[in-house]
């Protein structure tokens, strides 16, 4: 499966010097500029000599910390799909490290205006290889989604100097809250260089999430300011704690958006290579991504950059494995997605990546956008609809038959052809959309610190406010929410499949009713560890512990009917017919054959759930053993046959 495109590109450092290599078929010739160590004034100028596709250039004497910039001159026509102005400074696509953070400017995106003291420079450096051990997470376990800055900003053990930073991920004070938390993986979200959208400047607005990538290899400096030293050090102190590291990869657009978009990289080098557009309109870019541009991934140079990338990540720094954002991109070609697509299936062969931890958002906006089910195992999926299905069950607009499809792992979805096993990554929250302290505090969205008159993010959330929109000191209404936040808690933690959850969800984190906060880097997004609700940390924490010590939860396997599960009504009896079909029933049971590892015995454990305001009466199935024992943070009760449910909970028995 492997390409034309065979040696390396970038810079390499040798003994002798550095030798410089850049991929584009369309431009007529390319130029290498060196600068001083301050990376400001330019020392050199020296013209690459084309090979095929590819262009070198051999710089004896170069040498680690070298920073350098790219110019192409080539046909400049946007109707021709062609971006080629040598005075623009391009930034190597397979640059490891910047010496500084992209910043929007509007001379970025003009033609004829000089750029080299608006763009960053990219730093030679020299590789470090690690050997990479297998994959410390296992599908079934839980994956804790992090956006840097927001989750260490604030942090009152953490050193200032650390704060927002990557490194922060090490130090001891937040190593033993996930610890606490039972976290299996930390989902980074994207920590490689971005710019701004164009539209933020004005307002005084900045991109806090980094969805908007420059340079696919290099790590921002404004998040991880020691390069991939830091990375490295940073998963190696996760690691030896038992925490895998996932990173979360944008590869289906670049910040250089649509044709009013700035030229930074890829569009200067060789835009008809690297972006898609519309066939016979060279001019026209597909928007498949929402954000201007789509990146051709089923192009062969684009593809070696994708892998290239990965590779990168995994031999330099140990990590585990990658999410993809809107990663119907992946799969492209010219005639839709295809999830045997060359792009997916050499990732999957790929010796250094074959492994990994793989993780779709089986989605983008385009014809023909929406895959969730479809992408190749072993890939899992970001699975929305049964995101929207626990929301929707807990609000009341659903019956007990759809919460049971996503507890067994959305067979309907994943058992397509035959299939065996669930690829589900399970979630009531991501970063995009409400916290899930916001989903039952808010039933609208309140975006109007973006700038856009709140038409920005999702209109339907699925969520409701429990009496009163946002923020109340009416003691009633708290203890509601806190309610309804642990019985969806424990819902995801009782599915059946992988599960994720956004840093401070489990702690009553708010964005004060904005669902599209990406442009917030402040105290909007910034998790408050000063007033994180203790009680709801606890309640995740013992969540996390009972999926940990019973094996059916995480088990990946869809239920079989042999004893493994028992569905129940209220009555204690297998659900009929008429129970499924019942669009007002509040009660479900779930009864799960399964190994508790406390005691290494098998046994079975009750799920029971009650989604009424008022207390119910459940009568619980017959025990094989003698009796049932209630679980809960403070220990183990015993039982009767008969119970009362709270209001709107989930309540966790096992078979004595």
């Amino acid at each position: 499966m492997s390409e034309p495109i065979a040696r390396c590109l970038g810079a390499t450092l040798t003994d002798a010097g550095v030798e410089f290599a850049v991929w584009s078929r369309n431009a007529e010739r390319l130029e290498l500029c060196l600068f001083d160590a301050e990376g400001h004034k330019e020392i050199a100028r020296l013209p690459f000599t084309r090979d095929g596709d590819e262009h070198r250039l051999f710089v004896k004497d170069a040498g680690e910390g070298t920073r350098y910039g790219l110019r192409a001159h080539g046909t400049y026509d946007p109707d021709k799909g062609l971006w080629f102005d040598p005075s623009k400074l391009l930034v190597d696509p397979y640059a490891k490290e910047i010496d500084r953070p992209f910043r929007y400017d509007p001379r970025l995106g003009i033609f004829g205006a000089d750029t080299q003291d608006l763009m960053p420079k990219a730093v030679v450096s020299r590789d470090i290889a690690v050997t990479p051990a297998k994959p410390l997470f296992q599908p079934g376990g839980l994956v804790y989604e992090i956006a840097v800055k927001p989750f260490t900003m604030l942090h009152p053990d953490v050193p200032a100097q650390m704060r927002g930073t990557l490194g922060a991920l090490a130090h001891p004070s937040i190593i033993a809250y996930l610890k606490r938390l039972q976290v299996d993986a930390v989902e980074l979200m994207p920590i490689t260089a971005w710019i701004d959208e164009r539209h933020l400047p004005p307002l005084g607005l900045t991109n806090g999430w980094g969805y908007n990538p420059v340079a696919f290899m290099a790590l921002d400096p404004r998040l991880v300011p020691g390069g991939v030293r830091e990375l490295r050090e940073t998963v190696a102190a996760l690691h030896a704690e038992g925490i895998a590291v996932i990173l979360d990869l944008v590869f289906n657009h670049t910040g250089e958006s649509d044709r009013q978009g700035p030229t930074l990289s890829l569009r200067g080098l060789d835009n008809p290579t690297y972006f898609r557009s519309q066939p016979d309109q060279p001019g026209t870019l597909v928007n498949d991504t929402g954000t201007g541009n789509t990146v051709a991934c089923d192009q062969p140079a684009t593809r070696k950059l994708v892998i290239d990338s990965l590779r990168h990540f995994v031999r330099s720094a140990g990590i585990d494995g990658f999410r993809f954002d809107l990663a119907t991109v992946l799969g492209r070609g010219s005639k839709g997605f295809d999830s045997e697509s060359m792009t997916l299936r050499t990732i999957l062969a790929d010796d250094v990546l074959r492994d990994r931890i793989m993780i779709a958002e089986p989605w983008d906006i385009g014809a023909g956008g929406y895959q969730l089910g479809n992408f190749p195992a072993p890939f899992l999926e970001w699975n929305d609809r049964a995101r929207d299905d626990l929301r929707r069950f807990w609000r009341g607009d659903t019956g007990v038959g759809d919460l049971a499809t996503v507890l067994a792992g959305s067979s309907p979805v994943f058992g397509r052809d035959g299939r065996t096993q669930t690829r589900s990554v399970n979630f009531l929250a991501a970063h995009d959309g409400f916290t899930l302290m916001d989903l039952v505090s808010y039933e609208n969205k309140h975006n109007e610190a973006n700038g856009e008159s709140n038409r920005d993010g999702h209109n339907e959330n699925f969520s409701w406010n429990n009496g009163a929109e946002g923020r109340t000191d009416d003691p009633s209404i708290q203890r509601k929410r806190r309610a309804d936040i642990e019985a969806m808690l424990s819902t995801l933690f009782a599915t059946r499949g992988t599960i994720m959850l956004t840093a401070g969800d489990e702690a009553g984190r708010s964005q004060q009713g904005n669902n599209n906060a990406y442009c917030q880097d402040n105290t909007i997004t910034w998790m408050d560890w000063k007033t994180l609700d203790e009680e709801l940390i606890g309640h995740a924490a013992w969540l996390a512990g009972l999926r940990r010590r019973f094996a059916a939860f995480g088990d990946m396997n869809f239920f079989h009917g042999d004893g493994d599960v028992l569905w129940f009504s209220s009555a204690g009896t297998p659900m009929a017919i008429s129970d499924w079909e019942t669009p007002s029933a509040a009660v479900l049971g779930m009864a799960l054959g399964t190994q508790d590892r406390a005691t290494g015995r098998s046994t079975r454990l009750a799920v029971l759930f009650n989604r009424a305001a008022n207390e119910l009466p459940a009568t619980l199935p017959p025990s094989e053993n003698g009796g049932w024992s209630m679980l809960t943070p403070t220990g183990e009760t015993a039982a009767g046959e008969r119970i009362t449910l709270a209001p709107r909970s989930v309540t966790f028995l096992l078979e004595t």
